[in-house]
């Protein structure tokens, strides 16, 4: 078990335990853009905007840890953000 924890949670590039990271530009983008939808929450052209910037953000985001995630588990959290997001963007 604690091999497979090891695998799991160990960053290719430095060897050490990483679960989480600093937020990269694509998630201040979208911790922004949230916060202000948030602060904002009528149904006007502003609001739909800053909705499609956190969706489509959160997508690039994901993609971006699929793709280039330094461990299984941060390639796991990408797919896990992208299902959630796809599930919430379509009907």
């Amino acid at each position: 078990m604690r091999r497979l924890l090891n695998w799991f949670f160990r960053n290719r590039e430095t060897g050490a335990i990483t679960i989480a990271q600093k937020p990269n530009l694509v998630l201040w983008v979208v911790m922004v853009a949230a916060l202000l939808r948030w602060s904002w929450p009528t149904a006007d052209q502003v609001s739909v905007a800053l909705t499609v910037v956190v969706k489509g953000g959160l997508l690039v985001w994901a993609a971006d840890e699929i793709v280039r995630g330094v461990n299984p588990w941060r390639r796991c959290l990408g797919t896990g953000v992208a299902v959630y997001d796809m599930m919430t963007i379509l009907p």
